[in-house]
This record gives C-alpha cells, structure tokens and sequence, in this order.
C-alpha cells in the first residue's frame, strides 16, 4: 500500500464536540512506516525513502508484533522535559535528545485497508497493536476526546508546538482536509530560501537567509530575512548547500531593493526551511524570526503563506459520541 498521508488544515481555534479527539502536535518529520516481515521501510510526506535517516526506529519496527503493516507518525527528538523539538532533531550532535517515533494512525494491517474504517476504530486496534508503553522508540499517540480548548491551553502553557483535531468518526482521506485541524501556540511555518547574506565578524556560514513563500499565481514572494536560530555547525552546513545552489539572478519577484538587493547572494529556489516569527508585519514582512531548521521532506514548490483561517463549515458536528475510544476528561495526552 502507497503512503499518501492525510493532511491538516491551519485553523485559529479548536472545534468542539465530542465527534473531535485531539493530539499533541508533534514537532518533527512525518514519517510513513511499512514493515512487510522483516524489511521496514520508512517514507516522508512526499514519497522520498528515509528508512537510513533514522536506523533506531527501523530496530524498533521489526519487533512490531505483524509482517504486514503501515503506520503513520512523527519521527521527533524528544527532550529531557519531554517537549519535542525540530531545532534537536537538526542539531543532534551534543543534545541531549531521544529520536522516537510517535504514531497515530494506523492505515493497512494484515491485508486489511484499515485506512477505510473511522479513525476511532482504527486508533483503538492501533493502540492494540502498539500498547500504551511510552518509553520505548515506536509510542502510541494518545489523544483526549472533546475539550479542545481546554487542551490548546494546557499545550501552550506548557511550551508546546500546539494541537491536531481530528474527526473520530471518519475514514482516512489522502491530502488536506477539514476533518484534520491543527491549531499553533505560536506563529510558525516552512519557508523557501531565495537566498542569503554573508557573515559578520567571528560568525561563520551565513548572516541571514532570505525568505519566500509561492503566491496563487506562481511568484515567490519576499517575505523578509532571518539571521537568529543558527548553530555553527547548520550555518556552515547551510552555506555548503547554498553555494551549490548559486544563481546570478534574483528569484523574488518583486526582487529586494536597496543595499540587502545589491549584496545578497541568490540561489536556486529548492531549500525549505522553517521559521518562527511574531508576526506579520503590514507590508507582508516577518517580525522576528528565529530559524529552526531546514524541511528536507517538503518540497519548494508546496510552499504558500499559511494564514489561520476560522471554523471551517465543510464539516458539521453529527453530535456522536465514542466515548469507549479515548478518555474524556481535559489534560494533555500521556504521551510527551
């Protein structure tokens, strides 16, 4: 079976009702994994093999107790506090991180297309499958039912990324969707880098990367520069993959002006990287940015400006219950 993940929808709150459950937002690379006996094969969102990229969870899959699943998750670094961050998981040499394996859904089992059952049932033969450990590389996802915004609450007080709503009562759907919400604590996405400046003083690599994001009718727009983030060891791997990208032109349109657009170097538009900002500003530029890291699973081309947009009405509340399917008291998942 292909691993066509499905896909969340940025929204500004959380939906209620009790036909919702919601998870913590996992700060990491999603990750299909396929064991077929004893060969594992791990596949990122756009279809690039990753089985050698993280060769602990793939020791770990082959003890998964079936010679015929696919499973959906997060690969993440997970702190000693047990946050999850995508800045360790770029940056693992000298972190104090765990690599593990978050899984949420389960898609094919034994020659059966679970991916068609509702996401409750397919949730309680995951959790079956897995068991509810949380200390090993491959963990169970846990979620709550309804209270969302007691959840996205608790998410943000504790420093976490944000929250995925998710509609228990339908089956898996390929690409973006309604019935799949996430929701941020903080204002983050991926961005194309266009190009880059050089540095100042001691400071290795690169000063700061020039951001875009790809309009409706196919422009990359500037979206200003981010110079804060960088370790020493991403800024001079960053300016490695930069050089080899070198292009005379600029590939904004409309291109910087003034003394950043007679000095900056420019690159072919292929790296992703993602960024944490406040804000943006009037003119369409990023307030204070810090970088976290490059997206080696998501393609340039994919890139627009994620504005949260409000309650979606593509879906209706059916007012069901499947309260034998998760707990339903507010908290955070047991999973962190």
């Amino acid at each position: 079976m292909k691993y066509e993940p499905q896909l969340a929808t940025l929204v500004k709150t959380p939906p209620s009702g009790e036909e919702w459950l919601h998870e913590i937002k996992f700060d990491g690379y999603r990750i299909g994994c396929q064991v077929r006996g004893d060969r594992v094969t791990l596949t990122s969102r756009n279809g690039k093999d990753w089985t050698a990229a993280f060769p602990a969870i793939v020791d770990a899959a082959r003890r998964i107790k079936s010679a015929d699943v696919l499973l959906d998750g997060e690969v993440a670094a997970v702190l000693p506090d047990g946050r999850t961050s995508f800045q360790a998981m770029q940056q693992r040499d000298g972190v104090n991180a765990t690599i593990v394996y978050f899984v949420f859904d389960l898609l094919h089992l034994e020659g059966e297309r679970v991916a068609r059952l509702p996401l409750a049932e397919r949730k309680a033969r995951l959790r079956k499958l897995l068991g509810a450990g949380q200390k090993g590389r491959i963990r169970y996802s846990e979620h709550v039912l309804g209270s969302g915004e007691a959840i996205l609450q608790e998410a943000c007080r504790l420093g976490l990324e944000g929250i995925i709503s998710k509609r228990s009562d339908l089956p898996s759907m390929t690409g973006r969707s309604d019935a799949w919400r996430k929701i941020k604590c903080s204002r983050r996405q991926e961005f194309v880098i266009g190009g880059f400046t050089d540095p100042q003083g001691a400071r290795a690599g690169i000063g700061a990367l020039l951001l875009g994001y790809y309009t409706p009718d196919g422009r990359l727009a500037f979206a200003g520069r981010v110079g804060t983030g960088f370790a020493h060891k991403v800024a001079v791997d960053l300016r490695g993959r930069l050089d080899a990208l070198a292009q005379p032109a600029s590939p904004f349109s409309p291109s910087p002006t003034g003394p950043l657009g007679r000095t900056a170097h420019w690159v072919k538009p292929k790296l992703v990287g993602e960024v944490a900002f406040a804000e943006w500003t009037n003119d369409g530029q990023l307030r204070h940015p810090s970088f976290q890291g490059l997206r080696l699973d998501k393609q340039a081309a994919d890139v627009v400006r994620e504005d949260a947009v409000g309650t979606p009405h593509a879906l209706t509340s059916s007012g069901g219950k499947h309260g034998s399917t998760g707990r339903s008291r507010p908290g955070l998942p047991r999973n962190r």
